[in-house]
C-alpha cells in the first residue's frame, strides 16, 4: 500500500481544524487565527488550503461558516463537530481523527 502524503495532510488538517475550533468555543474564529494555527503545524499552509478544508467540514455539517462581504470567513463548530471532537459519535472517513485509546 502506497502512502499518500497529500491525503494524510488534508485529512489531518481537517482534524486539527476541528480541534482548533473546539478549543475556541463558544467564540467564532476568524480565518486569520485559524490560518496561523494551521501554519504552526504545517508552516507552508495557504489561505486557500484552509478555506478548502473548512468548506469540506461545512459540507459535512461539522462547521458553520460566516462569509463576510469584506471577504473574511468566520467559523465555529456545529453540535456534530463538537461530538466528533469529544469522541461521542463515530467519525466517517475523510478526517484523520486518532483512535480513542483511553477510557
Amino acid at each position: 500500500m502506497k502512502i499518500d502524503p497529500i491525503k494524510i495532510r488534508r485529512e489531518s488538517m481537517r482534524w486539527y481544524l476541528i480541534l482548533a475550533l473546539y478549543n475556541a468555543r463558544p467564540e467564532d474564529v476568524v480565518e486569520d487565527v485559524v490560518q496561523m494555527t494551521m501554519q504552526s503545524i504545517y508552516p507552508d499552509t495557504t489561505p486557500i488550503e484552509v478555506r478548502k478544508e473548512l468548506d469540506y467540514l461545512e459540507d459535512r455539517k461539522l462547521v458553520t461558516l460566516r462569509k463576510e462581504p469584506s471577504g473574511r470567513w468566520w467559523s465555529s463548530l456545529t453540535r456534530y463537530g463538537v461530538d466528533i471532537a469529544e469522541y461521542t459519535i463515530d467519525c466517517d472517513p475523510g478526517i484523520a481523527r486518532p483512535k480513542k485509546y483511553w477510557g
